[in-house]
């Protein structure tokens, strides 16, 4: 999408960014429209990446057709002054024993990311001279771009994660009236008590990459037996009337600092060992993933049912990192609370820069921006894309006529294959542009993409996509999941037919899909229901593991050659190897 500077209210265009800490990101608004927006990781393929976005801002810019110069106002997704809102805890820290070790230091560390954030709001406005820099209450920016995404009149909004400055967990009540949007935060849970920070400590304990892999936790959660940490997790992670907190002689006092563990010598003896990456997965790991699991979705759906309590809403908007957990997001939907659930496509923190914009531009026009509403496919497209016959050595190219008949044939024939197609996708789940796909009825297909494709452990799934006019027939969600966010249970049908998509928990990380939504992604689904008389395909990211998803062409055609892809279908270009 082109933009032409129109009439602004003063300060736009603006850019919303993350950037500095983790998952850079870049948005712009031109005359209160969404223009696009992207994450830096798939530009630069250093995965979770923390540098400014250079990448992701230039192609704004580009798309746009404006300069730097034409910034009017910079969103940053963090306010610097409210990290000092930890401290007001640090006198009743110094007097209990359980916390007093790591007051003084916690204290300290805020204080640090305090300045540092100052000096990075500094930086932007060398950046952006033309540009007032603003910054934007952490989960404000995630609050306001999961109800600006979801389409909503009015939503209570869930926001849970690590950190934000101060705040981990937040309730809020969003309104439109015509134009303009109200968004206030009801209720508020600060750090120590963080379920983000509790999961990943989890994570990093079973010997993976805490921020990164905790998807990989709640696929081994499946495999272990919950009550046998049961008891533990409930005194390390005790729910309060207002929402829970944590128990610092299990999950010690946060320090902004990577020299301090954020599991106790007391949680290790009443767990295991800190296992390495390279160790085996042992039961006790499945079982301590599985307890930690299950009081992740209490702790979820108790907070749900707060949030329904003090707005009365009947759909709720739900974001934040924790937001990615499926498996929780879809105890909250079985537990009937609301009519429906949103998650936006990328609830983690890339997304605040869509939420720091969002916040500039209901500030200063009293109006939510148009374009956030129902769209994923938000970042660079390659139309144009021409291939000579051989485009790098051992490869093939050629052009077949009809693209979405031939890949469907191909994926019926028992090929996986990666497509790269339209727009990027925003978030962390590939929603059909940037996929790998495979058929769900070859019964070696989950050994073959983990151990061949993905390079990853043996237990983790694959979601399916699915027609959505179909879905009933497979899966038992209530509702659309056209984001590939929340786990459905599945049915009978989907058992006998196609076991491959359900997890050994039963259920299925689901995407719902219309033509409307991705018209060549639905051609190719009935294509392949016309050869296999099932609307259902495996689809997962167009990477392996540790990558970034592919964002540029380059990077798609090194995962064909660096991964057992069989094929790639990269703007209707067949290349194989």
């Amino acid at each position: 999408m082109s933009a032409q500077l129109g009439p602004t209210h003063g300060l736009e265009p603006v850019l919303g960014l993350c950037a500095y800490t983790h998952d850079s990101a870049a948005a712009l608004l031109v005359n209160g429209t969404l223009i696009g927006f992207a994450e830096e990781e798939r530009f630069v393929g250093d995965k979770h990446t923390k540098a400014f976005p250079v990448q992701a801002v230039n192609w704004l810019l580009r798309e746009a057709g404006i300069s730097r110069s034409d910034i009017r106002a910079v969103g940053y997704n963090f306010q610097a002054n409210r990290y000092l809102r930890a401290l007001t805890s640090t006198p009743r820290q110094l007097f209990r024993s359980g916390t007093r070790d790591r007051a003084l230091p916690r204290a300290a560390s805020f204080v640090k990311v305090c300045r540092r954030t100052k000096a990075r709001v500094a930086m932007l406005a060398q950046q952006f001279p033309s540009a007032q820099v603003i910054p934007v209450l952490h989960h404000r920016a995630h609050g306001l771009y999961a109800f600006g995404s979801s389409g909503y009149d009015e939503a209570a909004v869930l926001v849970v994660d690590s950190l934000g400055e101060a705040q981990t967990t937040t309730i809020a009540h969003a309104r439109r009236h015509g134009a303009a949007c109200d968004y206030r935060i009801a209720e508020e849970i600060d750090d120590p008590a963080s379920l983000g920070y509790a999961y990943g400590a989890v994570t990093e304990h079973l010997g993976w990459r805490r921020g990164d892999e905790e998807g990989t936790v709640m696929a081994l959660a499946a495999l272990g037996d919950p009550e046998r940490f049961a008891d533990l997790m409930a005194r390390a992670i005790p729910l309060t009337e207002h929402g829970f907190t944590l128990d610092p002689r299990l999950f010690p006092l946060r320090v902004l600092s990577h020299h301090f563990s954020r599991v106790s010598p007391a949680f290790i003896h009443a767990t295991c060992p800190t296992r390495r990456p390279d160790e085996p997965v042992e039961q006790v790991h499945q079982d301590l993933a599985a307890a930690l699991q299950r009081r992740t979705e209490q702790v979820l759906v108790h907070l749900a049912r707060r949030a329904q309590h003090l707005t009365g809403s009947r759909v709720l908007c739900l974001s934040g990192g924790v937001a990615a957990n499926c498996v929780a997001v879809g105890a909250i939907v079985a537990e009937g609370l609301f009519d429906e659930v949103h998650v936006p496509p990328a609830p983690g923190d890339s997304g605040t820069a869509i939420g720091a914009a969002t916040a500039i531009h209901l500030d200063h026009t009293q109006s939510v921006p148009a374009g956030v509403s129902g769209r994923c496919y938000l970042g660079p497209a390659y139309p144009d894309l021409e291939f000579p016959p051989h485009p790098r050595p051992g490869l093939n190219a050629n052009r077949p006529a009809n693209p979405a008949r031939f890949l469907a044939e191909r994926l019926a024939n028992g090929q996986i294959v990666g497509l790269f197609h339209g727009p990027l996708e925003a978030g962390p789940r590939a929603l059909g542009n940037r996929s790998i796909l495979a058929s769900p009825l070859l019964p070696d297909v989950i050994d073959r993409l983990n151990r061949t494709v993905k390079f990853r452990e043996p237990f983790r799934p694959f979601a399916p996509v699915v027609l959505a006019d179909a879905a009933s027939d497979y899966f038992t969600l209530p509702q659309l999941a056209p984001y590939m966010s929340i786990a459905s249970g599945v049915t009978d049908y989907t058992r006998h037919t196609i076991p491959t998509v359900v997890h050994v928990n039963g259920t299925a990380r689901i995407q719902t899909l219309t033509p409307q939504q991705n018209p060549f992604l639905a051609d190719v689904l009935t294509e392949f229901d016309q050869l296999t008389e099932v609307p259902v395909l495996i689809n997962t990211s167009l990477n392996v593991k540790g990558k970034p998803i592919c964002g540029t062409p380059d990077m798609a055609i090194d995962c064909l050659i660096d991964s057992g892809l069989d094929a790639l279908m990269i703007e209707g270009w067949w290349i194989t190897k």
